[in-house]
């Protein structure tokens, strides 16, 4: 008898609904945060709903959904914002604080914080001292 196939990451973490309802939680956080929310100054109400669906279709298309992610890739849609390595710890504590508030289970909150940190190295500039 043949073994059924394992369920993909989007399938655990509960399909569409449930990551854009994590994303639509992690947003406002990142948004108020002291140090983070200057990212979103000056942005309208379409660009935030732009970049929210973004988001969502990223985490959705990666996690081995249906969804297709016709955003820019990782580098380029960060470049010149001097995305600090203390503003990426920053955000992955919000990542993590609502993987908690949604009661993701550990293995599918590692598997997407793996995800996420594949993209480090696109987004955090590095500063030297001068």
């Amino acid at each position: 008898m043949k073994q059924p196939e394992p369920k993909t990451l989007y399938e655990r973490l509960g399909g569409y609904d449930a990551i854009a309802s994590v994303v639509d939680n992690l947003l406002p956080r990142l948004m108020h945060d002291p140090q983070l929310g200057r990212f979103w100054e000056h942005r309208g109400e379409d660009g935030l709903e732009r970049e929210r669906q973004l988001l969502v279709n990223f985490l959705c298309h990666y996690a081995g959904g249906p969804v297709y992610y016709a955003g820019r890739d990782m580098k380029l849609a960060h470049k010149g914002m001097k995305i600090s390595q203390s503003d990426w710890d920053i955000f992955m504590r919000h990542v993590r604080d609502t993987f908690h508030e949604f009661h993701v289970p550990p293995t599918e909150a590692a598997e997407v914080a793996n995800l996420i940190e594949s993209t480090h190295h696109d987004i955090v500039e590095v500063f030297l001292d001068s």
